[in-house]
This record gives C-alpha cells, sequence and structure tokens, in this order.
C-alpha cells in the first residue's frame, strides 16, 4: 500500500533553541505534519532580516527533526530550506515570540524576520507573537499555540498572495477569553527614555538600547487596538515597500532633477 507522505511544516524563532514558546508551537504544529525545528542556538531578538555572511554556520541536530543554528533566524531558514530539510516545507511558522511584535518593531523583529525570508522563497510564512509585558509572570503561550494551528491549517488549505506573510499577535489571556479575530494595519508607536547613559568602572561612558515607555499611536484597525481589546491581530505583511503614491509624484513633479 502507497504510503502518503505528511506535509513538511518549518518552525523556527529568534527567542532560540530553548524558548518555551518554540516548544508550545512544534508541539501543536506536529499534528498537522512532519513538523521541523531549525531555531537559532541563542536568543537573537531585534536582529531583524541580518544574514551570517563574515564566517560559516554550524548546524547540530538534537533529535530526528530538531537543530540549532549558531546564526540568525534568517540564516535559521535558509539553511533549514537549501539544506537541512528533506523537502520543501509547505509553510514556515515564527514564533511563538515573548513580546509583542506590532508597529514598528516588525522592521527589527528576529520573528517576523524569519517569516519574510520564507515568504522570498515563495512559501506561505506567519510570524506569531505573545503580546506580554516583561513583567507579566503567566504566559499563555497555549492561547498561540492553538490559534497557530488553526491559521496554519488555512495556510495549507488557502495559501497566501504573492510576497505576502501574516504577522500575527494574541494577547496574554487564556484562550477561551479572546474574544476574536480582527484583520489589522501596522500601528505606529514611538519610544520615550529608550536610551540609557551607563559607565564602565574607569568611568568611560556606554549606551544601553532598550527599556523605554512606548507610545502608540491609537487606530480601530491597528494591530495595537485590536490587541488593547483582547483580539487576536493578523496584519497582512507585502515586501514590496514602494511607496506607489511617491512614485508617481515624483515621475510627475521631479523631472528636474535630472
Amino acid at each position: 500500500m502507497l504510503k502518503l507522505s505528511m506535509p513538511l511544516i518549518l518552525v523556527t524563532n529568534d527567542d532560540g533553541i530553548q524558548s518555551e514558546g518554540l516548544k508550545e508551537l512544534y508541539r501543536e504544529l506536529s499534528s498537522l505534519g512532519d513538523a521541523y525545528i531549525v531555531a537559532p542556538e541563542s536568543e537573537k531578538s531585534a536582529v531583524s532580516h541580518a544574514l551570517t555572511m563574515h564566517r560559516p554556520l554550524k548546524v547540530e541536530q538534537l533529535d530526528e527533526r530538531i537543530f540549532t543554528v549558531n546564526g540568525t533566524p534568517t540564516d535559521c531558514v535558509v539553511v533549514a530550506v537549501e539544506k537541512i530539510l528533506p523537502e520543501r516545507p509547505v509553510v514556515v511558522a515564527s514564533g511563538i515570540n515573548r513580546g509583542a511584535n506590532m508597529g514598528d518593531d516588525l522592521t527589527y523583529s528576529g520573528t517576523v524576520s524569519a517569516a519574510i525570508e520564507g515568504t522570498l522563497f515563495s512559501i506561505p510564512s506567519m510570524a506569531i507573537s505573545l503580546a506580554c509585558g516583561n513583567g507579566e509572570q503567566q504566559l499563555y503561550f497555549s492561547s498561540a499555540a492553538r490559534f497557530a494551528k488553526r491559521l496554519v491549517q488555512y495556510l495549507m488549505k488557502k495559501g497566501l498572495p504573492p510576497d505576502t506573510l501574516l504577522n500575527v499577535n494574541v494577547p496574554n489571556i487564556p484562550y477561551e477569553q479572546i474574544k476574536g479575530v480582527k484583520f489589522t494595519r501596522q500601528g505606529k508607536r514611538s519610544y520615550d527614555n529608550a536610551i540609557h547613559e551607563t559607565y564602565d568602572p574607569w568611568g568611560r561612558k556606554h549606551f544601553w538600547i532598550g527599556g523605554g515607555t512606548p507610545t502608540w499611536q491609537r487606530g480601530n484597525d491597528t494591530d495595537f487596538n485590536a490587541v488593547s481589546e483582547g483580539y487576536i491581530s493578523i496584519t497582512p505583511i507585502h515586501l514590496d515597500l514602494t511607496n506607489y503614491d511617491a512614485l508617481a509624484h515624483m515621475r510627475e513633479n521631479w523631472q528636474g532633477i535630472i
């Protein structure tokens, strides 16, 4: 009897191989197919879409379908698709990130960048994050993982438009308390007091980036607003960064620049 192969799903993240969110995501998605983990050996938060090109990458196999790479989330996807996996994955799922990836944070996020790389391979890809605060003790990764399973099922059936990935943020609450899903646009935020001065034992000044207080611009259809109201936010992200309105304006009004 011919054995039908199971769909292959690539699971990765930027919090590293020991992340609780990664393990929860892998556990849920393993019921949908042959799930593989290829993730950074240590935390690589806020590395954006960096590729490691100045040194070789080392891959370590921890289990039959679990691998680590001593590189970035983008490295993990490239090496997984080109060298590790036995066949091309049907979905790339990146997460579950500890902390939200909304608004301008998308440009820094390693979680989102792994999904970007999957999209560059023309593989339906999603990034999923748990919108928890730094001080929160109770983390509901199970809520995000449970929804991720439903979403991956959709992606396997419906796919995504070309050059498009999904950025998903899940409120840090029990699954039964989630009010629903909202399809949203990327919000806008700024940080106050995000750069701190510090001194080493010799009195030399250094600067530490991070830990600022975020301020969000409100909007009924933004990712931040949806999550703050107890909804899961799904934002479709397009890889073409061209501002077409500006392009048309420049073509019409900037002819004298040459």
